[in-house]
């Protein structure tokens, strides 16, 4: 079977899990009409301020609207966030006191989040500095969620639970957000005061609810990842708990400024409407990660996820068990990206990450996610995460080629 067949099979088999994704899609964009109607939003809102940003009525409202489709009290989203990573530290910042602990219980945290924490790195102030302790829950045997083990980890000193909502650059399953509610129902019977913070980076609008709604304490995340719909330049969030996220962007700014500060640079606009843009850029990322996957998987190679299985984050992960067959795949990926499609990945150290990268990417918006890219870490065993796709037919063109460039394993 030719690449051109293969692709061809691939469409016909996942015909009804497309008209699934459809369907999902629909729902959450009635969803974020609904929220845009019941908050009024009009162009008076595209305007901005400068300077110090006070009494933004644009950013005000993106704010509340962003809270009600999180299904949080309250939401801080700006433009000023430098990644979701960011976003990230920002709210473990803002809760966290020196003597307290934080419990990962989904694993090692995503590779970023070593030197916030202080597993990595010397002397750049990372929590474990400031005397904030550190646990991570190791995965079961089956790479599930141990939950025997997370029945009985909450100590008196956890004052929060670290939970990564997608895979990250590991072998495993990303969490529905009915695991999100199990982990948080688990934590709380033991310790109703223990925060349930999490990671909500490639996860926005894969379902219909975010983790606020099953009793999340706190969530953040990347804006140039799902919630920003491939035009938002920059940025991050962070929902939940008001007093929580208040604390979070008293880390961002400082204390007594909080969330009244943050000029949105004339960036109101791109906020609202790629968040309208949203539900439809992750459905069509979604459809592409079930053609990687039904492709590669026919090609003999291993896929996180499968198939046919459903998706809760937009990764898709490929393991090709060389360097040459990643590095291969990823230059195939930039060959067929609309920007610096000349262009020649070649791995090198990335801030944030312990091994050597290879990126391909050629976005429109620098390191945009949410856009279709492939990238992973030089180590065993070579795994490539493609993720997101403004339109699940640019994927077929690029993994058409990316067939014959690394054949069947």
């Amino acid at each position: 079977m030719n690449s051109s067949d293969l692709i061809r099979s691939a469409q016909n088999a996942l015909l009804q899990i497309f008209v699934g994704i459809d369907n999902e899609v629909k729902e959450n964009l009635h969803r974020v009409l609904q929220t845009y109607r019941d908050h009024r939003v009009g162009v008076h809102h595209f305007s901005s301020v400068s300077g110090y940003g006070h009494d933004d009525l644009g950013r005000e409202t993106m704010d509340k609207v962003f809270a009600d489709l999180m299904g949080a009290e309250a939401a801080a989203v700006r433009v000023q966030f430098v990644s979701g990573t960011h976003a990230i530290a920002c709210a473990l910042f803002g809760v966290l006191r020196p003597g307290d602990e934080m419990l990962a219980v989904a694993g090692a945290p995503y590779d970023t989040l070593e030197e916030v924490i202080g597993s990595r790195g010397e002397n750049q102030g990372s929590l474990k500095d400031f005397g904030v302790s550190y646990r991570e829950l190791p995965l079961a045997e089956d790479l599930q969620i141990d939950w025997d083990a997370l029945a009985t980890a909450i100590r008196p000193a956890t004052k929060l639970v670290l939970i990564q909502r997608s895979c990250g650059y590991a072998w495993r399953s990303s969490l529905s957000i009915d695991d999100i509610g199990r982990i948080v129902k688990l934590v709380k019977a033991q310790n109703p005061n223990t925060i349930c913070f999490v990671d909500n980076c490639y996860g926005e609008f894969i379902e219909n609810r975010e983790p606020p709604a099953v009793g999340a304490d706190l969530i953040a995340g990347s804006l140039i990842k799902n919630p920003g719909g491939t035009i938002v330049t920059s940025g991050g969030y962070v929902a939940g708990r008001a007093d929580l996220v208040e604390a979070a962007a008293c880390r961002l700014t400082a204390p007594g400024i909080g969330s009244s500060g943050g000029a949105t640079y004339d960036q109101n606009r791109l906020l609202f409407q790629g968040l309208f843009l949203a539900p439809q850029m992750v459905g069509e990322a979604k459809k592409g990660n079930h053609l990687t996957a039904y492709v590669f998987d026919q090609l003999g190679y291993p896929v996180n996820p499968a198939p046919f299985a459903p998706r809760r984050d937009v990764i898709q992960g490929i393991r090709f068990g060389s360097p040459e067959k990643l590095l291969a795949f990823c230059r195939t990926i930039q060959k067929y990206s609309p920007i610096g499609s000349y262009l020649d990945p070649v791995p090198a150290p990335m801030p944030g990450y312990a091994d050597e990268l290879v990126m391909a990417g050629g976005t429109f918006i620098d390191g945009s996610t949410s856009e279709f890219s492939a990238d992973g870490p030089l180590r065993e065993p070579y795994v490539a995460f493609c993720q997101g796709g403004t339109h699940w037919t640019h994927v077929a063109l690029a993994i058409e080629e990316a067939i014959t460039a690394v054949g069947y394993q």
